[in-house]
């Protein structure tokens, strides 16, 4: 009996280190995803009455869990009937990532100044507005962006499954489940702090401290630079995550990146992550280029 307690603690034990281990893993890999996550979550309460922002995140949040309860679930039933489309899922959600990197691009590039204040100038005036429904825009922006977070949290459940695709089902059920809560924890606590950083700063430039008034307005005056950092570096991690999953999906892909930190010398910690930026973006291209035709078509059939 002795011995079979102790067997089973081992095993218990074996688990949890692999669950350890592969978590740390996964959650390297879905980093990429987690920049953008949190730039676009605090983004969606824009527009939104200050004692509403938690109330919102609060419900993405809810809305985030119940994607998670219904992508773990197709992830693991994937895994266990058809593990021979996890590579191809992974490099769809690779591809993805590289497409969404170059929009954003795109829209940065192209997309007028002017444009941007038009439209936030007409938010601002929709609120001033007393005949609109500010609970049924809060739910709209509520609709939206757990929408977004399906997209975000399949890509995340994707890339984990792919990383604990060799591992037993008990480890997989576990690592799934840890990186969810994991992930919309930290992920929407982050968007919280976020969200009511302008908040805390306009609370401490009123106090009567000088001191207070000092990191109040810094901290108004950061909030912004924030909201922009965070914005490049989650693009950033997107051709980095995604280039790096197309260039680990090709063999050929994958010796070249070899073959390139080789001859690197003593850049060789660098080189794969410049190729992979680099794989990254030229995937993005190629899939815009391919997405924008199909979307003008598609526009151009609804408006007949």
């Amino acid at each position: 009996m002795a011995s079979s307690l102790l067997a089973l603690l081992d095993d218990i034990t074996t688990v949890l280190d692999d669950v350890a281990v592969l978590t740390k893993i996964s959650a390297k890999k879905t980093a990429g995803v987690l920049g953008d996550d949190l730039a676009l979550g605090a983004q969606q309460v824009t527009g939104v009455q200050s004692n509403r922002k938690i109330p919102v995140v609060l419900a993405v949040a809810k809305g985030s869990l119940v994607n998670k309860s219904i992508l773990v679930p197709l992830a693991l039933a994937i895994g266990a009937f058809a593990p021979w489309a996890i590579t191809p899922l992974l490099m769809l959600g690779g591809a993805y990532l590289c497409f969404e990197g170059t929009e954003k691009l795109a829209h940065r590039l192209f997309h007028s100044k002017a444009e941007d204040e038009a439209h936030h100038e007409e938010l601002t005036q929709a609120l001033a507005r007393s005949d609109i429904d500010l609970l049924a825009l809060e739910r709209d922006k509520v609709k939206g962006a757990v929408r977004t977070d399906f997209v975000l949290s399949a890509e995340i459940v994707v890339i984990t499954l792919g990383a604990v695709a060799g591992a037993s089902f008990t480890t997989q059920v576990a690592v799934l489940i840890g990186i969810s809560l994991l992930m919309t924890a930290g992920v929407y606590g982050l968007v919280a702090g976020i969200v009511k950083l302008d908040d805390a700063g306009l609370h401490l430039s009123r106090q009567t401290s000088a001191a207070a008034q000092a990191l109040g307005r810094g901290i108004l005056a950061s909030a912004p630079w924030l909201m922009k950092g965070l914005s490049v570096v989650g693009t950033a991690a997107m051709f980095l995550v995604g280039g790096g999953i197309i260039s680990h999906g090709w063999p050929w892909l994958h010796h070249a990146s070899e073959a390139v930190a080789h001859q690197a010398g003593a850049m060789a910690w660098l080189s794969p992550l410049l190729f992979d930026a680099a794989v990254g973006i030229a995937t993005g291209i190629v899939v815009l280029g391919v997405w924008m035709p199909v979307q003008k078509l598609m526009t151009r059939g609804a408006t007949h």
